[in-house]
């Protein structure tokens, strides 16, 4: 779990700063005067210099005999693994490297032949394709701010003394993440239909499904789905905070609030940061929600995203080989994000 150490402000409130709580060491007695922030980045060092000293105890040997095991044991395990990753990319690839072409007049059968990047450059040539990323666009905007934001809230609103029934709110809130996706956009394609829908009956008729409603409709879908997932990591993380920390700032005159966003938010960056990466790939994925929607929505078309143009594609035009280019294209793009993701995460 990531975490940060803390440094005297210009205000005197403690401010992050780049560090790591680990797991060792207690807070001294007696520890700064109110608002000078000496007790929280004192309590933090120690715990970090407890962690250092028992790393500090084995010798280079032993730690290179330790790793040298460590891997050994996880051979086995990660070959199928990276076996099961790496045998359907290379598959996608080879797909998108060929096309069926017909000969002659077209009265002849269809044959294969390969046309390199042809079918990279066709892909990135078809506005259908490109248009879907200006979607997905639209969705990671209004997506990820409310569900990092609303899961983040929960969260710390379940780690406060102010919580009551925490196991029953935890439950109630990941229980949709257990419902399958078509399922949940079954439930929610009920109550968007006009005439079926109690809530379209009370908003006065709304028309979610419409052009202009349906992005903020399928945004609302996954919501249900993911915020309650999100919570419990960053619940479990928020549990795993040193208690002498917490105690330091309370020390420091930090009130619940200031304790929040200036000592548990920093603390569990590294969940931040992992929950914004797994959702911006999930994001470029998008594919259950508008497909579930696709046949009742005049907003929704077959190309809606990325994933669905492949799909369409692959089953609608019988195209692999343009399938395979746009999976690929999808691929390439995840794995650019998550690397900028990363690195910015590294960074602060």
């Amino acid at each position: 779990m990531s975490g940060a150490g803390f440094l005297r402000g210009a205000n005197g409130w403690p401010s992050p700063a780049k560090g790591r709580a680990g797991s060792g060491g207690r807070l001294p007695a007696g520890s700064g005067a109110r608002g000078d922030g000496g007790a929280v980045r004192r309590a933090v060092t120690d715990r970090r210099d407890g962690d250092d000293s028992r790393h500090t105890g084995a010798s280079p040997r032993g730690r290179l005999a330790q790793a040298g095991s460590d891997r050994a044991l996880r051979r086995p395990v990660l070959r199928p693994v990276r076996g099961g990753h790496r045998g359907p990319l290379a598959y996608a690839v080879y797909l998108s490297l060929f096309s069926e072409k017909s000969s002659g007049l077209g009265f002849g059968g269809a044959e294969t032949v390969f046309v390199g990047l042809g079918n990279y450059l066709d892909t990135l040539a078809d506005r259908a394709f490109t248009d879907g990323f200006l979607i997905i666009l639209g969705y990671c905007l209004f997506y990820i701010p409310l569900m990092i934001g609303g899961a983040l809230g929960l969260a710390l609103l379940l780690d406060s003394g102010l919580a009551r029934a925490k196991r029953f709110f935890q439950l109630a809130l990941f229980m949709p993440h257990i419902v399958p996706g078509v399922i949940a956009g079954l439930i929610w394609l009920y109550l968007y239909l006009p005439g079926i829908s109690p809530i379209v009956d009370l908003l006065g008729g709304v028309n979610f499904l419409g052009g202009d409603q349906v992005l903020g409709s399928v945004v609302n879908i996954a919501l249900w789905e993911w915020v309650g997932y999100n919570m419990i990591i960053y619940f479990a993380a928020l549990q795993a905070i040193p208690a002498e920390v917490l105690e330091a700032a309370r020390m420091d005159g930090a009130g619940a609030i200031r304790t929040a966003l200036s000592v548990k938010v920093p603390l569990i960056r590294g969940a931040v940061i992992t929950t914004v990466l797994f959702t911006i790939i999930g994001s470029l994925q998008l594919f259950t929600e508008p497909m579930v929607l696709d046949n009742v929505s005049d907003g929704i078309v077959s190309t809606w995203t990325p994933n669905m143009y492949a799909y369409n594609e692959a089953f609608g035009n019988n195209d692999y080989g343009q399938a395979g280019a746009a999976s690929i294209i999808l691929a390439l793009l995840a794995a650019v994000l998550s690397y900028v993701v990363t690195r910015w995460g590294n960074r602060r």
